[in-house]
């Protein structure tokens, strides 16, 4: 991607007021892009704080801490705006999606629409060559121009514990050509140790726990606020009562907390039936807690190659994970008609794959290959 002796480029980074995200400003700022530092020195390194919708009162606090940290870096800041359109394609879309009983993933939506769309693009239009971010991911870009035969891969970050490339699966492939990633070889660990080195106001401060931009809240209380709840019935796979809930949109595959049991022994939510407003779950040791294949639709491919694979019908070997953190399973793919995919475990899991959660597919050496919304 990058031309020996390429100067005088433009990096906008998505300053959060957290601790991740400011590492990777004075990285930049420090040595141009980290893999390429001889070829990029002289890069102009620029801050961006995202104003989305935030419901827990911290924005006001990170804003500032944001702006701390790019006078501390010495890198010009700015704010960008996207409140009204962070609600209309995150916040409408959360809420619409459990209206219809399935369980979306705000933080694969505010990647896609916000920090990799509406941010990249309006960075790109203030004139960014690059956009960066303090994602745990890593992207490795061809050495040479964008016409390389080569092309970009994104992969999982060193740190197990921290990697976020589960939910970079929906950025279109192409805009990885101009996205970076600072901290992808780091761990955790060594961000706060660089941070508090270089004396960051944000050396110290403690990492977000709640939903992208919304901030830290009750998330069944927010649901409530736009959901009217009504009583149902829990019942078990013969049919017995087991319990009721305050209806299937607040509740998920796989939970088993969070309602009432009535059955004398714990049991996960295998099922929500809409229309009659049911939970159905199972016991430990049932056969339906155990599966091997998962439907996919919205698929998106982030290698080339192995998407022209896919397209040709071949059935493809790949590791894969249904939800966050979950360990990578072996699985096969295949295409299984109207733009459908099969996604299928070399043996059955307890994989609780629940309906608008994603599910997303890795090669060989945790490279990234793509994913898509579970039916």
């Amino acid at each position: 991607m990058f031309l020996k002796g390429d100067k005088n480029k433009k990096v906008f980074v998505a300053l959060s007021g957290g601790v991740d995200s400011s590492v990777a400003a004075l990285l930049l700022k420090r040595r141009g892009f980290p893999s390429f530092a001889k070829a990029t020195a002289g890069t102009d390194v620029y801050a961006g704080f995202i104003r989305g919708y935030n419901i827990d009162g911290c924005q006001d606090r990170d804003l500032e801490d944001a702006r701390s940290v790019a006078q501390h870096v010495g890198i010009p800041f700015y704010v960008f705006d996207l409140e009204e359109e962070y609600k209309r394609r995150v916040v409408d879309y959360l809420l619409e999606g459990y209206r219809k009983g399935i369980t979306p993933n705000p933080d694969v939506v505010c990647n896609s629409q916000i920090k990799f769309g509406l941010f990249y693009e309006k960075a790109r239009e203030a004139g960014a060559d690059y956009i960066a971010s303090g994602h745990y991911a890593r992207v490795k870009h061809p050495l040479f121009t964008f016409h390389s035969q080569c092309s970009t891969r994104v992969f999982a970050g060193t740190d197990a514990d921290k990697d976020q490339s589960y939910f970079l699966w929906q950025v279109p492939r192409e805009r990885f050509e101009r996205i970076l990633f600072p901290l992808g070889k780091l761990t955790k660990k060594q961000v706060r140790a660089i941070a508090r080195d270089a004396k960051l106001p944000t050396a110290e401060k403690k990492d977000s726990q709640g939903v992208c931009f919304l901030g830290k809240f009750r998330f069944d209380e927010f649901l409530k606020e736009h959901i009217k709840p009504k009583k149902g019935d829990i019942v078990d796979v013969t049919g017995k009562k087991v319990g009721e809930h305050d209806g299937v949109w607040f509740y998920t595959i796989g939970q088993r907390h969070g309602f009432e049991n009535t059955a004398g022994r714990s049991f996960y939510v295998v099922r929500k039936d809409v229309k009659r407003n049911a939970l159905i779950v199972a016991y430990e040791g049932d056969a339906m807690l155990r599966q091997k294949e998962v439907s996919l639709t919205n698929l998106n491919f982030l290698d080339a190659g192995f998407e022209r694979r896919f397209a040709r019908g071949d059935t493809l070997s790949v590791f894969a994970r249904v939800r966050y953190r979950q360990p990578l399973f072996e699985a096969t793919l295949q295409k299984s008609g109207d733009g459908k995919a099969l996604l299928v475990a070399d043996r059955e899991e307890k994989l609780f794959p629940a309906s608008g959660q994603s599910a997303v597919f890795y090669g060989k050496k945790e490279q990234m290959l793509g994913g898509g919304i579970i039916v």
